[in-house]
This record gives structure tokens, C-alpha cells and sequence, in this order.
């Protein structure tokens, strides 16, 4: 969101901050799917249930040390790139966002195989890694590691901003969210560890196949998740080609 100057007054925001507090609950509709976010205004919102997921690049501080800013800026433009392209490659996606090194996305997941198109947008996004590295390594750049995070649960959907100002954003609420973003953070780390965390409400919701392609672990902090190194096979086949 772009910053457009206007000066500040503590009484509008008094009355601004009166007005939000004093709206009925029943402005906060329950629904099966999130909706479009053009429904959304600065007095209602939306409980849906929805998948997230989670991408994180291991280790940004050691690419900080190790490279000079313009080859910084390239890996973090490529990364972002493609997997902000990989992520909002399906129909069911609602949201897709990028804050610092971290790309993610929302989908609306009313079905079961909804949850098996948003594995599939995971494993693409696994495999998309090695065509990464395949590309930094042509330009004699070390290989980079990523966490992916994965849930499935209901999340509050509301408009958020300064009314009036042009500055607002969607903002997704509650525990499907925080895990899936937790997940992402410890997937991937350590020797052998998988890059892919699964929480139990999205694995539950998986077709046979693509279950047994997860191990169930437990992680402190976590609980029981299920995790894997699942990649995209035809994208895969046609990255063992690449000379």
C-alpha cells in the first residue's frame, strides 16, 4: 500500500475508533466459502473456511552475509516471482500476499477435492525450488532451502485500513493462518528435515493417494503434522532433462 500524506486528529480518531467498536455483531456473517473481496466494507466481514499456505526461504540471513545487494535483489525477485505465479495458478485461490521473504495464499476450499488442488499447488511449489537453484546455480549462486506450511480451518475475512484514505487490505484471521505460518517456519530446517508441514485438518481432507505421499511426525510447539517431500512428477520429469 502506497503512503499518501494527510495530517492526523486524535478526536477523528476517537470517533473512528468509537464507530468501529459500537458495530453489531450480526455484521460478521458465517459463510461455507470466502467470497470475493469486494464484498467486503469497512463495517462487516466473513467467517469461511479456507486453506493456506505458507512459503519461507531458510536461512535470509546467511544469503544477507554470503551476497552483494544486486545479486540479493535477483534471488528474491526470481523467488517471489514464480512462486507468487505457482501459488495463483488455481481457481479456488482468494488471496495471495508477500511480506519480507515469505510468500503465501488463501484459498477457498469448500470441497474435499478443493484440498487436493491446493496439494498439487504445493507440490508444484516443492518442485519449483530445484528449477531455482538450477538457474542461481548457472550464475554460480549457492542453492536455497524453503519451509512450506499448509492448513485447513475457518478464518475471519474483514476490510482493514483508514476509511476514507485509499490505504486498507483484506486481512485473514485465526488459527489456520498462524499454523500454516508456523508450519512454514519449521519446515525445511535441520539435516533430513522435509520442506513440507502439513496440519492434521488439511491432511484429514486429502484423497488416499496424496495421503499416503505424507508421514506423520510430531514437532514441540506443534503437535502432530504431517510431513513430506511431494514434487510436481511431470514438472519434475522435464527438470531431469535440463542440461
Amino acid at each position: 500500500m502506497d503512503g499518501n500524506y494527510k495530517a492526523y486528529s486524535y478526536t477523528g480518531s476517537s470517533d473512528r475508533i468509537k464507530a468501529i467498536l459500537d458495530q453489531p455483531a450480526g455484521s460478521f456473517e458465517e459463510v461455507d466459502g470466502l467470497p470475493d473481496r469486494d464484498q467486503l466494507t469497512y463495517t462487516n466481514g466473513y467467517y469461511g473456511m479456507c486453506s493456506a499456505v505458507f512459503i519461507d526461504i531458510r536461512d535470509s540471513a546467511g544469503l544477507t552475509s554470503k551476497h552483494k545487494r544486486p545479486t540479493l535483489a535477483k534471488i528474491y525477485r526470481a523467488f517471489i516471482s514464480e512462486m507468487v505465479a505457482v501459488l495463483n495458478a488455481d481457481v479456488y485461490v482468494r488471496e495471495v500476499n508477500i511480506v519480507g521473504d515469505c510468500v503465501w495464499a488463501v484459498y477457498k476450499t469448500t470441497l474435499k477435492p478443493h484440498i487436493d488442488d491446493v496439494f498439487n499447488v504445493v507440490s508444484q511449489a516443492n518442485t519449483l525450488l530445484k528449477l531455482l537453484n538450477y538457474h542461481y546455480g548457472k550464475q554460480g549462486i549457492d542453492p536455497i532451502k524453503i519451509g512450506i506450511g499448509v492448513d485447513y480451518g475457518r478464518v475471519l475475512m474483514i476490510k482493514a485500513g483508514f476509511s476514507g484514505s485509499g490505504i486498507n487490505d483484506i486481512v485473514y484471521m485465526g488459527d489456520v493462518v498462524n499454523r500454516a505460518a508456523h508450519l512454514a517456519h519449521e519446515a525445511g530446517r535441520g539435516w533430513g528435515s522435509h520442506p513440507i508441514y502439513v496440519g492434521g485438518g488439511f491432511q484429514q481432507n486429502l484423497n488416499e493417494r496424496n495421503q499416503g505421499l505424507l508421514t506423520s511426525s510430531y514437532v514441540s510447539g506443534l503437535g502432530s503434522v504431517y510431513t513430506g517431500n511431494v514434487v510436481s512428477s511431470e514438472m519434475n520429469d522435464w527438470l531431469g532433462s535440463l542440461s
